[in-house]
Formats: C-alpha cells, sequence, structure tokens
C-alpha cells in the first residue's frame, strides 16, 4: 500500500510538471467551470421563483414569469458559452501534454543506453508510448472535464441549499459523502488490477510484433500452433485481469447512484413535512430538490473519474518509469570532436559485462597502428560482437579505457566518434525510403555518378538498375522483396561511398554468394588501403591477409598473430582453420 502512495505520488508530481507549462489554460478552465456551475446553479432558484408566481387560477404573474424565462435563456446561453470554453481548454491541455510525454518519450529513447533497450522487449515499449499514453489522455480528459465542475457544483449547491434551509442542506452534508469513501474504498482496490492490466497489454503487443516480424520464420519452423498457444495464454491472462479491474471499477456508479437516491428520498421526505409546516414554499422544496439531485451527480462523476484515473496513473506510472530511465552517461562538456582521424587504436585493461555476475571481457589489451587489419575469430559467444560495441561505444567499458589516436573515446563525442567508421553488419541497417536515400544516409551532396561508382564497386549495381526506379525505387524497413544478400550489398554500397577513416566489417558477407563474396573482398582489400579495419568473421578464408589475428575465447586474447604464424603453432587458430578445410 505504501508503495502504490508512493508511486503516486511520484506520478502526480511528474504531472505536475507538465501541467505547469499550460497554466493559463488550467486557469481559465477552473474559472469556466465556475461560471458554468453558478450558471446551472442559479436557473433552479428562478424556476423556483416562477413556481411561487403561480399561486393558483386566475392567480398567475406572467409578467413576472415571462421575465424569470427571459433571464433563465440569457443564463444558460452563458453557461453554453463558458461549457464550450472550458471543454475547448481542457483539450488543448490534455494532448498538449500527451504530446509532451510523448516527445520526452521518443527522446528518452534516443539517449537510453542499448543495455535498457535490448533488456525490454520492443512490443513492451512501444505499448508504453502509445497506448498507455492513450490510456492516460482518456483519464486526464475525464479529470480535467468533470473533477473540476464536479467540486465547485458541490459547494455551490451546498452553499445555495444552506441559504435556503439549513436543517434539509445538513442533512445532505452528511449523507452525500458516503459515495466518496465507497468510491475510494473501490479505487484503492483497483490501482493494482489496472496496473496488471497495463503490463499485460504490452507483452501482449510484444509477442504480436515478435510474431509478425518474424512470421516467416514462424512458418519455416511451423511454430504457427504454438504461437497461437501463447498467444491465446496472454489473451487469456488479459481477459481475465482486465474483467477484474472493469468489474471492481464497474461497482462504484451502482453503489454511488444508491447514495445518492437515499440523499434524494430524504431531501423530498424531510421538504415535504417543512412544507406542511409552512417554513418552505413549493417553489423552494422544487430547488433543494433540484440541488439535490445536481449535488450528488457530481459525486458520481467525480467516483467515476477516480475510478478511471486509477487507470490513467497505472498507465502513467509506466511511461514516466520509461522517460525517468537512467540515460546513457552523457559526453562530457570538454568532448573533443574527432575532425581527422590517424586511426590508432588502444584497448587497455579493458574489463566489461553485460551483467554483473557474468564476466565476459576481462583484461583485454590491444594496440592498432594505423591501416592495420585486426580480424578477430572465436567461438560463438567469445566476445567478438562486444568488441565491435565496446568500439563504437554503444556500451561503455566497465573499467579500464578504449583510446582512438590517444584520446578516451569517453572524451570524444558520440557523433564524431561513430562517423569515423563504417560499419557492414550480418545484420542489415535498411529505412523505409528510396534506395538512394538508403546508400547516401540524407547526404544530398553525393551525386548520381558517385552512387553508382560505389554501387558498381559493391557490386550491387547489377540488381540495382533492374528495379522499376532505379536509385528512386522505394524500399522498406525491412527490404521486402529483396533478398538478404541484395540487403547486404546495399549497406556494403553504403560504406563504398562514404568511405569513413576506419572500418568495422562484422560477417559483412555473409549472405552473398562465393563468387560475388570474391569479387567484394577485393573492393574491401582496396577499401582497407590505409584504413584502420576490425574484421569478424566465421569464414577464416576471408582474413588470411589480415595484419593481425585475434583469437578470443571466453572473452580473452589466447592467441594472437597473421596467418602463417598462427598455423605454425598449431594451436586453436590451427584447429579452427583445419576444422573449415579438412579434406
Amino acid at each position: 500500500m505504501e508503495m502504490k502512495k508512493s508511486s503516486q505520488k511520484k506520478t502526480m508530481n511528474i504531472l505536475w510538471k507538465y501541467l505547469k507549462n499550460y497554466w493559463i489554460f488550467v486557469l481559465l478552465s477552473i474559472m469556466m467551470a465556475a461560471v458554468t456551475v453558478a450558471g446551472t446553479l442559479y436557473v433552479p432558484i428562478m424556476i423556483g421563483k416562477a413556481i411561487d408566481c403561480i399561486v393558483g387560477p386566475d392567480q398567475v404573474e406572467f409578467r413576472t414569469i415571462y421575465d424569470i424565462i427571459f433571464r433563465v435563456l440569457v443564463i444558460v446561453a452563458v453557461t453554453g458559452l463558458a461549457q464550450w470554453i472550458m471543454n475547448i481548454c481542457n483539450n488543448l491541455i490534455t494532448f498538449h501534454v500527451t504530446r509532451d510525454i510523448r516527445n520526452d518519450a521518443i527522446e528518452q529513447i534516443e539517449i537510453l543506453p542499448l543495455k535498457y533497450i535490448d533488456g525490454h522487449s520492443y512490443g513492451d515499449i512501444v505499448s508504453r508510448v502509445i497506448a498507455d499514453v492513450d490510456q492516460f489522455a482518456d483519464g486526464l480528459l475525464m479529470g480535467f472535464t468533470q473533477f473540476f465542475t464536479g467540486v465547485i457544483t458541490i459547494m455551490g449547491t451546498l452553499g445555495f441549499m444552506l441559504s435556503i434551509h439549513l436543517t434539509i442542506a445538513l442533512l445532505v452534508v452528511c449523507l452525500t459523502p458516503i459515495s466518496l469513501f465507497v468510491a475510494r474504498f473501490i479505487a484503492n482496490h483497483t490501482y493494482s488490477m489496472f496496473r496488471l492490466q497495463s503490463e499485460t497489454r504490452g507483452e501482449q503487443t510484444a509477442l504480436v510484433e515478435e510474431m509478425i516480424e518474424g512470421q516467416k520464420v514462424v512458418k519455416a519452423f511451423g511454430y504457427e500452433e504454438r504461437a497461437q498457444v501463447r498467444f491465446d495464454e496472454v489473451n487469456d491472462r488479459l481477459q481475465k485481469c482486465s474483467l477484474r479491474a472493469i468489474f471492481y471499477s464497474s461497482l462504484t456508479n451502482p453503489c454511488t447512484r444508491f447514495v445518492n437516491s437515499l440523499v434524494y428520498a430524504s431531501v423530498a421526505f424531510s421538504g415535504a413535512l417543512t412544507v406542511l409546516t409552512g417554513s418552505l414554499s413549493v417553489g423552494q422544496l422544487s430547488c433543494l430538490l433540484s440541488y439535490a439531485n445536481q449535488s450528488t451527480k457530481p459525486f458520481n462523476e467525480i467516483s467515476g473519474v477516480i475510478t478511471e484515473l486509477q487507470n490513467a496513473f497505472a498507465c502513467a506510472a509506466r511511461i514516466f518509469e520509461l522517460i525517468e530511465e537512467t540515460p546513457q552517461i552523457p559526453e562530457t562538456a570538454d568532448a573533443l570532436s574527432l575532425d581527422h582521424v590517424e586511426g590508432n587504436v588502444t584497448l587497455d585493461h579493458v574489463n566489461f559485462s553485460y551483467r554483473p555476475d557474468q564476466s565476459l571481457i576481462e583484461d583485454f589489451n590491444l594496440n592498432v597502428e594505423p591501416g592495420q587489419r585486426v580480424a578477430i575469430v572465436g567461438p560463438t559467444g567469445c566476445g567478438k560482437t562486444t568488441i565491435i560495441n565496446l568500439l563504437m561505444r554503444f556500451y561503455d567499458v566497465d573499467s579500464g579505457k578504449i583510446c582512438v589516436d590517444d584520446r578516451d573515446i569517453r572524451q570524444i563525442t558520440r557523433g564524431s566518434l561513430r562517423s569515423s567508421y563504417g560499419m557492414v553488419l550480418q545484420d542489415t541497417w535498411l529505412k523505409t525510403g528510396t534506395v538512394r536515400d538508403n546508400i547516401t544516409m540524407g547526404n544530398d551532396s553525393y551525386t548520381d555518378e558517385e552512387i553508382i561508382a560505389a554501387a558498381k564497386e559493391a557490386h550491387s549495381w547489377s540488381f540495382i538498375k533492374k528495379m522499376s526506379n532505379g536509385l528512386d525505387t522505394m524500399i522498406t524497413e525491412d527490404g521486402a522483396g529483396m533478398s538478404q544478400g541484395q540487403k547486404q550489398l546495399l549497406c556494403i554500397t553504403r560504406v563504398m561511398l562514404h568511405l569513413p577513416s576506419m572500418l568495422i566489417l562484422d560477417e559483412a558477407t555473409s549472405s552473398i554468394d562465393t563468387r560475388t563474396e570474391i569479387k567484394i573482398q577485393e573492393a574491401f582489400a582496396k577499401m582497407m588501403e590505409g584504413r584502420t579495419s576490425f574484421i569478424v568473421a566465421h569464414r577464416l578464408s576471408t582474413i588470411q591477409n589480415a595484419d593481425i589475428i585475434l583469437v578470443m575465447k571466453d572473452g580473452h586474447i589466447i592467441e594472437k598473430g597473421n596467418h602463417e604464424n598462427l598455423l605454425q603453432k598449431n594451436g586453436f587458430y590451427a584447429n579452427l582453420y583445419h576444422s573449415q578445410f579438412a579434406g
């Protein structure tokens, strides 16, 4: 219970930071709510006076009644205008706040460490930014629309009732708060249920996203039935927790309506007795009954709002958790920008692990001279790709340091460091856009002649020119309609065009046929001349010309040398090499 209260308080504090930016709209909304309520509550008084003008047959003050009707019409018009302005303000507040929250969430995702992204399913993150913010917006809009109006209505009706008859007003004051206690009791028990509902919805979104993205793999391995079983299990859990949350929250309305009916009946009975004694007129009784109804209605609305806000707060807590997550280590104020890179790379006593309880890279030392080709080989999970992640500063080392041209990369801007590397990975990076956009990556300074020359070097021009619009052909993020090899050739073309100072090739030709691979290796050899290059490969035939071959195992360098030296040692590398070329 204490944790829930602490979470809600923290959520409210963060929400208030967003609301402060629109305090003018909040203030205007409250003012219009006051005008709306004042007009709504003044109308019953006017109607009560009109009723008292009807004494009996031939005893009707028509002139006074006509005057009252005119006033009522004016009041209703002003009240309607105020309510319209209030709703506009509420919508402006809600959608500006949700826009700001989504903007902050996207900005936060862009600066979150990859450790967080890797540790959470993409579907859950998407669910937080889209579905949870939508649910929060609904609750916030309902809160602004009904909460302020409801509170002012309660205060106003009680004030008018006290001015008409003190005893009946005190009776209403004693009975109506019961509905708030009922609503609060129910709300306290629904917050955890709405939180579980939101989390389960995120799990379901993650599963759907995974199944759609990997549909080819699902079909290839006949995983459809098991995927359906997994989805049914998550869907059933979502159904159960949603039904529980909705069931308990739906108790609010009938419970509060029972209390409200009790209040109305009490006012009607006591007011009727008071009319018989002559201390209350029929018109005043009609006012009291109208006020009793109007004072209980906000309790219904506020009770409903409180329940809805539990869902909104549960969703807001999840999105604020993302926004408040610790970002990646910020760049120092005096961070350097790499302009001209020689290509000297040093790893000095580097230690790194993805999990504190499971070490990976331990006391790793390496000095790479400018222009050298460094190949990294070893069994799966030995830390080859991890070294690449550290070089690019996708992850920061736990201890030790990595230097480029004798500068600690933590003292270098991430943008200039990463732009100094050209990367071709086994996994392709494409975006929705034209082929030209995917090759130039938004740099419009390249001419078509330069792009075509790079494509010919990468042997991708042969299929690009056959596309419907050549370089202007639209492709999607997943490269639908293209083979894995063609997508990888596009990524190679990108590097061929930009020609960065240093290269990282991680299984860069894994999806390419042998004949094309030989030609690309020749192009790579030409491109790597004078450039520091890191090559990760399982096929040892592609790294025989490397200046240094690092053989890794369990996060350590167990052998180091060139191809001939390592074969002569007849160690781990020799065993790997001969196992690939046996016979």
